[in-house]
C-alpha cells in the first residue's frame, strides 16, 4: 500500500483539501505517492505516458478541426463536408475513447482536481503549434457552461482550467491571459444530437459579454463535431475577433 503525507501537498492545488485523503491516479487507479504525483492527479508512469503521446500524437492532424488524418491528406472528410466555418483552426490533444474516457470523468465527474493542473499544461503545449507568435492581443477563451450545468454537477471543469491559465500566465511569458468575455444562454443538452441539431440548437445562444480580443483561443474538454467552438467563433467574429483558434483536450 502506497501511502503519502497530506501536509507535504499543501498549496500545489487551487484546492489543498483534496489532499487530505489519498488519491487515485485518474488513468489507471493506482494509489498516488508524493507531492508530485498528487499534484497532478497521475501517477508517474501513466504521466509520462500522456505526455508522449500529447507531444507525439502519430499521423498528421486536420488542417480544421485538428483531428489525426486516417488516409486523408491536408483536411478530414468530415470537415471537407462541412461548410467554411467561423473557426480559422483547431488542436486537440487525447482521442475521447476508451481508458482515456476514464480520465476525463475522473476530472469531470470524480472532482480529481489535479487533473485540471495537467490538463492546463496540456493546452499551454498545444499553444505551440498555433501560430501565435509575436500575435498581438491573443487570448485565451474559455468555452461558457450550459445553464443550470453547474447547479447540477457543483462546479465549472472548463472554469477551474481557466484559473490554473491565469496563474500560469503570470509566472510564464507567451501564455495570453484569459478572458471571459462569453456566456451560453439557455439550450437543451448536446449529447444526443447531431451535427446539424447541435446547430441548431446553439443558433444565437452564444453572447458576447465584453470587449473580445482581436485573436482568441477557445478551449474546451471535448470535441464532438464541432459545432459549440464555432457558435462560440462565430460570436467573436461578429463582435470584432480577427481570427478564432480552438483547443480541446479530447476528440470523438
Amino acid at each position: 500500500m502506497r501511502f503519502f503525507s497530506p501536509a507535504s501537498c499543501a498549496g500545489i492545488c487551487l484546492f489543498p483539501l483534496e489532499y487530505l485523503f489519498p488519491r487515485f491516479c485518474g488513468f489507471c487507479g493506482t494509489v498516488l505517492m508524493g507531492p508530485d504525483e498528487n499534484g497532478y492527479g497521475l501517477c508517474a508512469f501513466c504521466r509520462r505516458e500522456l505526455d508522449a503521446l500529447a507531444l507525439f500524437p502519430g499521423g498528421e492532424p486536420c488542417g480544421r478541426c485538428g483531428r489525426p488524418l486516417i488516409s486523408e491528406s491536408g483536411t478530414c472528410l468530415p470537415c471537407r463536408n462541412a461548410e467554411e466555418g467561423s473557426v480559422d483552426s483547431a488542436a486537440v490533444v487525447y482521442p475521447y475513447s476508451g481508458t482515456y474516457r476514464r480520465l476525463l470523468a475522473a476530472y469531470k465527474f470524480g472532482k480529481n482536481l489535479a487533473l485540471g493542473r495537467f490538463f492546463a499544461e496540456k493546452i499551454i503545449e498545444v499553444l505551440d503549434r498555433l501560430p501565435l507568435r509575436d500575435a498581438e492581443g491573443a487570448a485565451l477563451v474559455p468555452v461558457p457552461p450550459r445553464p443550470g450545468k453547474i447547479r447540477k454537477t457543483g462546479w465549472d471543469q472548463i472554469e477551474y482550467l481557466a484559473r490554473f491559465l491565469k496563474r500560469a500566465g503570470k509566472d510564464r511569458p507567451g501564455i495570453p491571459p484569459v478572458c471571459r468575455c462569453l456566456r451560453r444562454l439557455s439550450s437543451d443538452s448536446q449529447k444526443k444530437l447531431d451535427r446539424k441539431a447541435r446547430q441548431k440548437n446553439l443558433a444565437g445562444r452564444i453572447t458576447v459579454t465584453q470587449k473580445v480580443p482581436p485573436l482568441a483561443v477557445l478551449f474546451d474538454d471535448v470535441m464532438t463535431t464541432g459545432s459549440t467552438l464555432e457558435a462560440c467563433a462565430g460570436a467573436l467574429k461578429a463582435s470584432g475577433a480577427r481570427r478564432v483558434y480552438g483547443i480541446c483536450l479530447f476528440y470523438d
